[in-house]
């Protein structure tokens, strides 16, 4: 693993983050992207250069302008010498989602093509990029989405995330059949509630919280920390053999 890269969408807080340190101390290079806080992005590349001594690069990104992914990679091309390990990892929440964000009958288009665009475009763009860069490398390599429980239980509020969530669990199975081939294995990663910024924008985080825990059978909610390690373990050649799935990562909070 030393020496390769990972190139990871969105990684100054919450899941993304923990997998950049994960990675740079398993002497893994890394580039993410960040939307607005330059300086944070900036204090965690020297961090992780000076702690675990890999290159690590950030760069802007707009996850609702996915098209700008080939602009971006052109980008890691100059500061990387390959891209072994992609993760889509960004989300939207906020703003982003009104009218995408609530019950059925209020939810609008708007919301939900915004979530659609930075949920599916969003992979299938990147990924796009790094399986180009993967396959004239003819070295293989991982690539990962993160998705969630919300396609598989019911979650109040959370109908356009959930809907989307299931729809890039089936674009990842597409394309690690298409992908197979030049040894790209493409997996998704699914969380139940993670103790994220994201969950703490729920209007009902105190309950949604409370409930995973009641519901898990480790009786606490999932960190950040338990996703970042199974995105490792798939980028590993431990995981040589899984490719097409979709791995729950729900502290068994989907069987109760």
């Amino acid at each position: 693993m030393k020496g390769k890269t990972l190139v990871i969408s969105g990684g100054t807080k919450g899941i993304g983050k923990q997998c950049v340190y994960k990675f740079a101390q398993n002497g893994i290079n890394v580039a993410f992207t960040y939307h607005s806080n330059k300086q944070f992005a900036i204090d965690i590349c020297k961090d992780i250069e000076e702690t675990y001594k890999v290159k690590c690069k950030c760069y802007a990104f707009n996850i609702l302008e996915p098209q700008t992914y080939k602009e971006l990679f052109l980008l890691i091309d100059e500061d990387f010498d390959s891209v072994d390990f992609f993760i889509s990892n960004a989300m939207i929440y906020g703003r982003a989602v009104v009218g995408g964000y609530g019950r059925f009958m209020k939810l609008k288009p708007r919301g939900l093509n915004n979530i659609y665009t930075a949920t599916v475009n969003a992979f299938v763009c990147g990924a796009q990029q790094a399986a180009k860069r993967m396959q004239k490398q003819g070295t293989g390599g991982s690539i990962v989405s993160l998705s969630s429980t919300g396609n598989l239980v019911y979650i109040e509020n959370y109908a356009g995330h959930g809907t989307n969530k299931a729809a890039v669990e089936t674009m990842v199975k597409y394309a690690a059949t298409e992908l197979g081939q030049f040894g790209i294995r493409v997996n998704a990663v699914s969380g139940g509630p993670i103790d994220t910024d994201a969950l703490k924008a729920f209007t009902n985080y105190e309950e949604v919280k409370a409930k995973t825990a009641e519901l898990s059978a480790l009786n606490r909610i999932g960190q950040p920390s338990d996703l970042a390690n199974t995105c490792y373990f798939l980028c590993t050649s431990q995981a040589s053999w899984l490719t097409s799935q979709t791995i729950l990562v729900d502290g068994g909070t989907t069987f109760r």
